[in-house]
């Protein structure tokens, strides 16, 4: 499987290749993108083309090299991510990290460290991480994973050359539903839609049952009046207890001001996310002004950005449906 056969991304894919003909590779990267486009498995690839024995600054995918790299078990490449049980990257990981990649490759010309997703290492272990890129061992890559800058260090991202992922076009999504899934078109087109453009999200076994749970999260936003903000915080405090649900709740709230908008301006429902809602859509749309909507929009963005930077989610979230409820 050469970088060929990865899914969209041509631009970062060719600053790789590029880096890898030159062998002039970064000390450090930042995959910066959404969920589920294909950071970590691009990330992936660019280790495998580094160990890889074919020796073409691609990768074949069949060695013995890039197969433990596929199974987790290579020895010059690792994995950072939270410890069962916990929810962050702690220090002591960061640092038994350093000093793996004090040594010498076993295979290839350099030893990797993927860390994914990066903002989940806590405040002391970016510290410890950023000590090791002010001085990075020679033989070094480290890849950080990110939807965003926030919740990582503004000293920690200027260390890093940034590679920016998009989400891929719906169509390209619906492709992959439809030949790896054998899912008929327009459902394909549907979820691909509601995927925003992530084909790890699409593909998920998941997917069918967060269409629902999307569903019962939009309504609750319909039913908001001022007069009931209870209902309000109960549905912050729910929320708060699961940073993923959170950031995956204002993603959803995102795409639907954002379908209300194009409802509102164009008086026409092509093209937006939520087509099974699209009655509800237009409802709500001629209910609310565009200075409204706009506002509930970047109030979504605002709050997950605050979120990402590890804020009191509870907090931000109680803001965000309060104020919400200000502009009912």
């Amino acid at each position: 499987m050469p970088f060929t056969d990865i899914v969209g991304h041509q631009k970062p894919l060719e600053i790789l290749r590029q880096a890898l003909e030159k062998r002039r590779l970064p000390h450090a990267y930042l995959f910066l993108g959404p969920d589920g486009v294909g950071k970590r498995t691009v990330a992936l690839a660019l280790a495998k083309a580094i160990q890889c024995q074919a020796g073409s600054n691609d990768f074949c995918g069949k060695c013995a090299d890039c197969i433990r790299i596929a199974r987790g078990n290579h020895p010059d490449v690792r994995v950072l991510e939270p410890a069962a049980g916990k929810k962050e990257i702690s220090i002591l990981q960061v640092r038994e990290l350093e000093r793996e990649l004090s040594f010498r490759p076993f295979s290839g010309w350099k030893k990797i460290a993927l860390v994914d997703p990066a903002p989940l290492m806590n405040g002391s272990a970016q510290n410890a991480l950023l000590k090791t890129l002010e001085e990075p061992p020679q033989s070094s890559l480290i890849i950080l994973v990110s939807t965003s800058t926030g919740g990582l260090l503004p000293t920690l991202v200027s260390r890093c050359l940034r590679l920016s992922f998009t989400p891929l076009p719906v169509a390209l999504v619906a492709d992959l539903l439809a030949s790896r899934k054998g899912m008929e078109r327009g459902q394909a087109e549907f979820l691909a839609a509601l995927a925003m453009g992530s084909p790890g999200r699409a593909l998920s076994a998941e997917m069918e049952l967060l269409v629902e749970r999307r569903r019962v999260w939009l309504e609750k936003i319909c039913s908001l009046t001022p007069q009931n903000y209870k209902a309000a915080l109960a549905a912050a405090d729910e929320l708060a207890g699961s940073r993923e649900e959170s950031l995956r709740f204002l993603e959803w709230a995102e795409g639907w001001y954002r379908d209300l908008l194009l409802c509102s301006v164009s008086g026409k429902s092509d093209g937006v996310l939520n087509r099974d809602l699209e009655e509800e859509l237009k409802r709500q749309a001629a209910r609310h002004s565009l200075e409204r909507l706009l506002w509930l929009r970047s109030g979504t963005a605002r709050t997950a950005a605050r979120i990402q930077r590890n804020v009191n989610r509870r907090l931000a979230l109680e803001s965000f449906f309060l104020e919400a409820l200000r502009t009912a």
